[in-house]
């Protein structure tokens, strides 16, 4: 079943681009893409590395800006931060469902080198867990 789906966050460099590889390792088939409302410069080199770790690379994606997806289609958009959630822009492509699942931005996390790599992973095991259930609903036609 062909699902697309837009993962929106601020910035587009740590959780929306986790979530979308996620999403493309668990559903080959779907068509998901990630954008941010204030996309940043690139990934984060941290969100890089937690990725690696599980062989996924998001080394060379670049951050893109929600504007270049407000006429597509999609069956969903999904939020995966509080900001993107309130400033969610208006779609004019038809966006079937609009979900929010947030998560704590692991940006933000401060302490040692191996501490902020532990809230990357806790976020990125985070967001493997809500995606695997939101998949397994969608694929059940749920």
């Amino acid at each position: 079943m062909a699902v697309s789906i837009l993962v929106l966050c601020t910035g587009n460099t740590c959780r929306s681009q986790m979530a979308e590889a996620i999403l493309k390792t668990l559903a080959p088939d779907w068509e998901v893409y990630s954008a941010g409302t204030e996309p940043g410069e690139r990934v984060h080199p941290k969100a890089v590395a937690v990725m690696r770790e599980w062989h996924i690379d998001v080394g060379e994606n670049k951050p893109k800006d929600v504007k270049e997806f407000l006429d597509r289609p999609f069956d969903y958009v999904i939020t995966v931060c509080d900001e993107a959630n309130e400033t969610c822009p208006v779609f004019t492509g038809r966006v079937k469902q609009r979900l929010h699942i947030g998560f704590e931005d692991p940006a933000q996390a401060t302490g040692t080198d191996a501490e902020v790599m532990e809230v990357f992973r806790r976020v990125r095991n985070g967001i493997l867990v809500a995606f695997f259930g939101f998949y397994r609903d969608v694929s059940a036609g749920r």
